[in-house]
């Protein structure tokens, strides 16, 4: 079976990497190197740096009329793999292979369409997601399903912590049916759109969360936000990198207050602990230890 991979973000590489090892891998497509760090400079992708490290060509196309271009180049092959790729690819692109392109999702299709959907499952407080396999058509995620497979979200796990998991999910659910579909030996059924729901890109400015909120939309929110963009305080602009329930009664909503050992929050509700934060130009670092370095009166985050 010859293969081109079409991926970008590090949640991409588990399939890069089992198609490199069960496919003849032609070439893999990522996108350009952007700016990163302070410096600023260029930097590959993640499924670049990992290409190279694995001696496959690899393609940055700018645009959707390069992508068809490079496509083309390196016809025949059999299938198109795409994990978050970054690029819509048109009915043109679409075409090129033999069996067409499929692309492994992040949730359980058709629930959370779009490019963030661990995100909004967790801000959501969905107990179950998963990973679809399906085909691509012209719609955003409303291919037919090839296969599917089922994990429940555990209640403290973050949008990056997830997100490696369903990586995973995702390689081993690609490998066990790629090459019966591909061979025509399974049918991939319609997709419904009963439950349809879309998950739309997360804004830096939707990371901005408030003491005022009930306890659990703060917590799923630092959930959802971390590692990308983190999210944080208004006020302060204390970011929240890891944050836990507690058994306390009652702090005043916004009021930060520290035993000795660990840093809590007032919410509109229940008292939550600031498990890991940063200050701005800071690094990240314990709640207890930002705590001891102020001194004194905490404030308030509201």
């Amino acid at each position: 079976m010859i293969t081109v991979f079409l991926g970008t973000p590090a949640a991409s590489i588990p399939s890069l990497l089992a198609l490199s090892s069960h496919t003849e891998l032609r070439l893999v497509v990522t996108r350009p190197d952007q700016p990163r760090g302070r410096s600023g400079r260029p930097r590959p992708s993640p499924v670049k740096e990992t290409a190279v490290d694995l001696g496959v060509p690899v393609a940055q196309p700018s645009s959707p009329e390069e992508l068809e271009g490079v496509l083309r180049e390196a016809t025949p092959f059999d299938v198109g793999v795409v994990v978050a790729f970054g690029m819509i690819l048109r009915a043109a692109a679409l075409s090129i292979p033999k069996r067409g392109f499929v692309n492994v999702h992040f949730s359980l299709l058709p629930r959370w369409r779009g490019a963030a959907p661990v995100e909004r499952a967790i801000l959501a407080g969905d107990g179950t997601t998963g990973v679809t396999l399906m085909g691509i058509d012209e719609g955003l995620d409303t291919g037919p399903v090839i296969a599917a497979q089922r994990t429940p979200v555990a209640p403290d796990e973050s949008a990056g912590e997830l997100t490696a998991r369903l990586a995973d999910l995702g390689a081993d659910l690609l490998m066990a049916n790629l090459a019966q579909y591909v061979e025509g030996r399974s049918v991939p059924r319609p997709q419904s759109s009963d439950g349809a729901c879309y998950a739309n890109r997360i804004s830096t400015d939707e990371a901005v969360i408030e003491a005022s909120w009930p306890s659990v939309e703060v917590l799923r929110a630092v959930r959802a936000f971390s590692p990308r963009p983190g999210a944080r305080f208004a006020k302060g602009k204390l970011k929240i990198w890891k944050a836990a329930p507690t058994e306390l009664q009652r702090i005043e909503t916004g009021r930060l207050e520290f035993d000795g050992s660990r840093l809590y929050l007032g919410t509109s509700d229940h008292p939550i602990e600031l498990v890991e934060v940063q200050a701005p130009g800071g690094k990240p670092m314990s709640g207890a230890a930002w705590a001891r370095g102020r001194r004194g009166d905490l404030g308030r985050l509201a």
